[in-house]
């Protein structure tokens, strides 16, 4: 009789879980034991759920709303995105260009089985959210890392992305903001790489999870939004995780054209059915109610944005960008890796390098090998000021 392992399928062998939750999770058996975890790896708000959106959860469930729903979602959800999609953006959206979903990482994956298949190619910026890179493989297209710059905020250029590009390109997935740089491209930056992307005829799978959490007077542009030749070829993604503090109840969204759209919704149709019937009803009233504790909770964010980069630009031979957006920074390390300097000491790589951090200091971060960039390491300071100083107090004390 074969083993369990032999039982399973060549592209779910090849294909690794997600660094970021097996990281989260380690910090979490720690935890358990009784360590004290300065825990930067979470990628999720460390708010409460806003309580207008709570209250609407617990009628919804007093009121019965608690069969299935359309596979597409609920009316009032759709018409909600849609005037949202529009009054950020400026795009218009009929609701049945719209899909909701159980979280946007459903709706990523949906996209690619829709859009792509053996045989295609797509373009990847590094660094990346790590499971583009997975869902494109389980899909069978053959993910194309074009890897940005530090000196360029990690953003690529049109002549990089004309140069990454062959007869098989079929599409490109752009983050913006970015996890895990918080980098984001503003709109001549995005206009530049449009040009590239209408001339080779490219598919855009725009990754808009954090377009609410952002600084400095930053305001990101879909791609969605320049005009309607890139309109057609644009599937919006977005939700309501990172915006409204809603992780756990696991609401995503797409606006793309009709087509696609339908595509995504027949897999939808034979994989989750719908969202969570009192989620969606959460979701209106998040949409719809005061937005006030947003922007508590940007305000907040800006603020540990600038304490955690304080910190990491006092140590030595650490060099970090300022993110415009999500809750992330990304500092480079290379000063401190053997595999860059010749240091026999070091740890060889960044994985190595978390590894030190968590197992010795107690302190979690995500290795930028995660995400395509060796050398780095990922910080979410979706953290209180206190634990951030004292989790850069003892990655202090490590170097």
């Amino acid at each position: 009789m074969r083993n369990a392992s032999s039982l399973l399928s060549r592209r779910i062998q090849d294909v690794s879980e997600s660094p970021t939750l097996a990281v989260a999770s380690r910090a979490k058996e720690l935890a358990a034991e009784g360590v004290d975890v300065v825990d930067f790896s979470v990628g999720e708000p460390d708010f409460p759920t806003p309580a207008h959106v709570c209250a609407a959860a617990k009628k919804a469930i007093d009121e019965g709303f608690t069969r299935y729903t359309q596979t597409t979602g609920i009316p009032a959800l759709r018409a909600a995105i849609a005037d949202q999609v529009k009054r950020l953006q400026g795009v218009t959206y009929d609701p049945s260009e719209i899909l909701v979903a159980p979280g946007a990482k459903s709706i990523l994956y949906a996209a690619c089985v829709a859009l792509f298949g053996e045989g295609d190619e797509v373009i990847v910026p590094a660094p990346y959210w790590v499971s583009y890179p997975a869902q494109l493989q389980l899909v069978g297209a053959t993910p194309i890392i074009v890897q940005g710059r530090q000196e360029n905020d990690f953003k690529i250029t049109p002549d990089e992305l004309m140069a990454a590009c062959t007869d098989r390109t079929k599409g490109i997935i752009l983050n913006n903001p970015s996890n895990p740089t918080g980098c984001a491209y503003d709109r001549d930056e995005l206009l530049s790489l449009c040009r590239v992307i209408e001339e080779r005829d490219l598919i855009v799978i725009s990754d808009e999870i954090y377009d609410r959490i952002v600084y400095d007077g930053f305001r990101p542009v879909s791609p969605s939004a320049l005009g309607d030749g890139m309109r057609s070829r644009t599937v919006l993604v977005n939700g309501l995780s990172k915006s409204h503090a809603m992780t756990g109840w696991r609401l995503g969204y797409a606006c793309a054209p009709r087509p696609i759209i339908q595509a995504m919704t027949k897999l939808q149709s034979h994989d989750t059915s719908n969202a969570c019937s009192i989620t969606q009803k959460a979701a209106v009233a998040a949409l719809t109610g005061p937005q006030t504790e947003l922007d508590v909770m940007v305000d907040r964010f800006r603020t540990r944005r600038d304490l955690i980069l304080s910190h990491l630009r006092e140590l030595p031979g650490v060099t970090c960008n300022t993110p415009k957006g999500a809750f992330y920074v990304f500092p480079s390390f290379k000063g401190w890796i053997r595999k860059h300097q010749g240091v026999e000491q070091r740890p060889e790589t960044s994985s190595d390098l978390a590894s030190l951090l968590l197992e010795e200091a107690h302190v979690a971060v995500v290795p930028g090998e995660a995400f395509g960039a060796e050398g780095y390491l990922r910080f979410s300071y979706a953290t209180s000021e206190a634990r951030i100083v004292e989790g850069m107090e003892r990655v202090r004390g490590v170097l």
